[in-house]
């Protein structure tokens, strides 16, 4: 009888009715937004009152870190544990992925039978099972790649299936947000609205920006590597962001939500340009202050009382722990966690939580913060409560701390970066019947020979400059499924290219194409710049061409992308191969 009753007990942890007791969660995560970009932080060059009011309403982390880069923060949140641990040791080119035996935040809310959804920025891999619907989520739309080309109606990726987004894609983002809340209103969802925004490009609509065109800036950065026009495109797109996120407010107040859902903010890393930043050192990239403080407001009216602050440091490792504990989910996996939950210190259930260290590593550089001070990479010591510039040395001054953090680093670096320094060596998947599309893009390629990207940045590029049988892109690819294969090149091509013969090879099987009709649009995304772009490719439209389907065999190969016969003036351009498994 006993036995009886707990799986009775168990079945009814998941069931409908107490999971609709438990709180709903939105997680808001913004792009390159940096500590500084706020209203609430003291930046009177920018007005941002509906992300300002989740700090009134609820609680504000007085202290809170993620890491340099986008990836490893992103992968921080989902796991609880450091990224290096996940495998995340790039932003593009397949290292940014997360390992396929870590289990997610939303692995864990799905399997408390909550309803997931993800909308916006990925950024921790784009084949099944590294995709968003292999992780955890039952729904997804946005784009996997670390940073997009064009923020007006781009291609954007649904449940693993190509659509052109609608209008700006911030907004876009929003209104699938609210779609995705507004349909599981009578269920507990976990909804994850993962902004791609202020990153560059610097794109955003005409009303932001006229707002700040010519506006005189009271808040500047220290020193004069700042480029105004860079900062108030930035600052335009942080206004944007926080009038959707007041659309999301809405809807939960709307629908009689607010009350009984979890609302997160946070960024994903420091500034992206050198402007205004509370005075610290560093911005996006640096392991320093500026580089790694981000803001973090969590309000859950039924919970957490307004106005709560929170003064232990905290990280982006904290958010599954103190989210799962929140909402009485039970994590999944059996990996140890970095992170600790803040529950008990939200709730009011204690004030303090011991003596702790938080490591920040990108790029080899690692350094370390505790509630009073940080070593830099340089082994510098900083007092963080009298110097937030990080301007005054002290490790003279205190050399027991200088090394007891030395020796801190020197031991996370054995225990975390251990693997970080063997060639990463995962092959992008193919041929999962869960999601039968897989796009090889050209930023998981390699080029040989003329063939070059279109872009020093990979993330949204393509491979241009074909021009000979003996150019190629090859990718490194393990077929998961024995079956047939349609291969699609998603291309374009001048007139003076057309009647090209190409071959895409693959473990044995062949495909072979050619060039029948001119398809040469123009590159978009220039005219709506508001300051020129650093790195980023521009975009255009490409066209698929079908080589057929073909039967291809289980297990790793190189699949090549190559010319047999090229009559006229080069080949094509070529954003992605596409192959899938056929039923």
């Amino acid at each position: 009888m006993r036995r009886l009753l707990g799986v009775l007990v168990a079945t009814l942890a998941v069931a409908p009715s107490l999971a609709a007791e438990r709180p709903n969660v939105v997680v808001i995560l913004t792009d390159d937004q940096g500590w500084g970009d706020l209203s609430l932080n003291g930046n009177t060059n920018l007005r941002t009152p509906n992300i300002d009011s989740l700090a009134k309403d609820g609680a504000i982390f007085d202290r809170f870190f993620v890491q340099p880069v986008c990836s490893p923060t992103r992968a921080e949140f989902l796991t609880g544990r450091y990224h290096p641990r996940g495998g995340v040791r790039d932003v593009s080119t397949g290292g940014e992925r997360l390992n396929l035996d870590e289990k997610t935040i939303a692995d864990a809310f799905k399997a408390a039978g909550y309803s997931t959804g993800c909308f916006g920025k990925w950024h921790n891999g784009s084949q099944y099972p590294y995709h968003p619907i292999g992780r955890g989520f039952d729904e997804y739309y946005g784009f996997t790649s670390g940073h997009w080309g064009h923020y007006f109606s781009p291609p954007l990726d649904h449940n693993g299936q190509p659509v052109t987004g609608n209008g700006f894609i911030a907004d876009d983002l929003t209104d699938r947000a609210i779609g995705f809340i507004d349909k599981n209103r009578d269920r507990p969802f976990f909804c994850y609205l993962a902004y791609n925004t202020p990153h560059s490009p610097m794109q955003v609509p005409d009303r932001y920006w006229q707002r700040f065109e010519r506006a005189e800036l009271k808040h500047r950065h220290a020193t004069e590597k700042e480029d105004l026009g860079h900062t108030r495109a930035a600052l335009a797109m942080c206004e944007n962001l926080d009038d959707n996120i007041g659309r999301v407010l809405k809807t939960l107040a709307d629908g009689k939500l607010a009350e009984s859902t979890i609302v997160v903010f946070f960024t994903d890393n420091g500034p992206n340009g050198w402007r205004w930043n509370g005075g610290m050192r560093g911005r996006k990239g640096s392991t320093d202050e500026g580089g790694v403080r981000s803001p973090l407001l969590i309000r859950w009216p039924a919970g957490i009382k307004p106005g709560t602050e929170v003064k232990p440091i905290a990280g982006a490792i904290d958010l599954l722990p103190t989210l799962s504990e929140l909402a009485g989910v039970k994590r999944i996996g059996d990996k140890p966690l970095d992170g600790i939950s803040f529950a008990p210190l939200l709730l009011g259930k204690a004030d303090a939580i011991g003596d702790r260290m938080i490591f920040n590593h990108w790029n080899g550089r690692v350094s370390v913060r505790t509630q009073k001070y940080r070593l830099d990479d340089a082994g510098r010591l900083y007092d963080l409560t009298t110097d937030p510039g990080q301007e005054r040395d002290v490790a003279r001054d205190n050399p027991d701390e200088a090394k007891r953090l030395k020796d801190a680093i020197a031991t996370w670096r054995k225990d975390v970066l251990a693997g970080m320094t063997k060639k990463d060596d995962r092959p992008f998947p193919v041929g999962y019947a869960e999601l039968p599309i897989t796009t090889l893009p050209a930023r998981d390629g390699v080029p040989h020979g003329n063939v070059r990207r279109s872009a020093r940045a990979p993330n949204c590029s393509y491979f241009t400059g074909w021009a000979s049988t003996d150019d190629r892109m090859t990718w490194d690819v393990e077929v998961a499924t024995h079956g047939r294969y349609e291969a699609v090149v998603y291309h374009t091509c001048p007139a003076a290219a057309v009647g090209a013969k190409i071959e895409l090879s693959l473990n044995g099987t062949t495909w072979t194409g050619k060039t029948s009709a001119a398809h040469d649009p123009p590159l978009v995304g220039a005219a709506d710049d508001r300051v020129p772009r650093a790195g980023e490719s521009y975009v255009k439209e490409f066209k698929p061409l079908s080589l057929g389907v073909a039967e291809v065999k289980k297990g790793r190969a190189t699949l090549t992308l190559r010319a047999s016969d090229i009559p006229g003036k080069g080949v094509m351009d070529v954003r992605s191969v596409v192959l899938t498994l056929q039923k």
